[in-house]
């Protein structure tokens, strides 16, 4: 992809270009939702989508890994089997596999045509789950997402949760893709501060949105931060 479009996704904090003249339609945008597993962020996308949707707006709805036939060939290797399977390094290149072509088939098309990607996790999981508490690690993911990958949302809405609360959501939905949920509570606390630090690294791109309460008020959290955004 060119330098060009490597920049798509960063022209505003939404990842579209704001104060588009009258008449003209909306730029494109590229959101993403991370947090602990059981957060609640399929849920909270979906109503997302829909909102946008009401709007006017195109909205291409994906996930990681996958969201492209390859990359999601690759997700089964990652969510299923035995939890220490692969090492972080290896996980590592296996989700920037995935991740370049999702990118290529799918979410670069969408943001070239004006859509609205909102994409259920991205890089930050990679550099929280593969990351966390390791800055060699969170090195080489920063290093191969510049080099193979070379997006970032406009913004990401990390949804914030105790991660006990998320594991006891997760375990209601069982099924093959509990591979991470399986590593334990411990994992999962490592993970929420993660995603803290991330947020308060990159404070303008991303927003904790509080996960605790009914999906109504999560949601409307939600909403109220893509109207800020221009997003809606």
């Amino acid at each position: 992809m060119s330098p060009a479009e490597s920049r798509t996704a960063e022209s505003s904090p939404a990842g579209s270009t704001s104060g588009s003249p009258p008449g003209r339609a909306p730029a494109a945008a590229f959101v993403t939702f991370e947090g602990v597993d059981g957060a609640g962020k399929s849920t909270q996308l979906a109503r997302l989508a829909e909102a946008l949707r009401e709007a006017g707006r195109e909205v291409v709805v994906t996930r990681e890994p996958g969201g492209s036939p390859g990359a999601e060939e690759i997700r089964r290797l990652l969510v299923e089997g035995e939890a220490h399977r692969w090492s972080p390094e290896t996980e590592i290149l296996l989700f920037t596999a995935a991740r370049r072509d999702h990118v290529e088939r799918v979410i670069q098309p969408a943001l070239r045509r004006g859509a609205v990607v909102l994409c259920d996790r991205f890089a930050d999981s990679t550099r929280a789950y593969q990351g966390a508490g390791d800055a060699a690690r969170r090195a080489l993911v920063d290093r191969l997402h510049e080099t193979i990958i070379g997006i970032e949302p406009g913004l990401t809405l990390i949804l914030d949760l105790d991660p006990a609360d998320g594991l006891a959501r997760a375990s209601e939905r069982a099924g093959a893709e509990d591979r991470f949920e399986r590593k334990g509570a411990g994992f999962q606390q490592a993970l929420r501060r993660e995603f803290h630090r991330l947020a308060e690294a990159n404070p303008g791109r991303c927003v904790l949105i509080d996960a605790t309460g009914d999906p109504d008020t999560v949601a409307a959290r939600i909403l109220a931060v893509a109207e800020a955004r221009g997003l809606l």
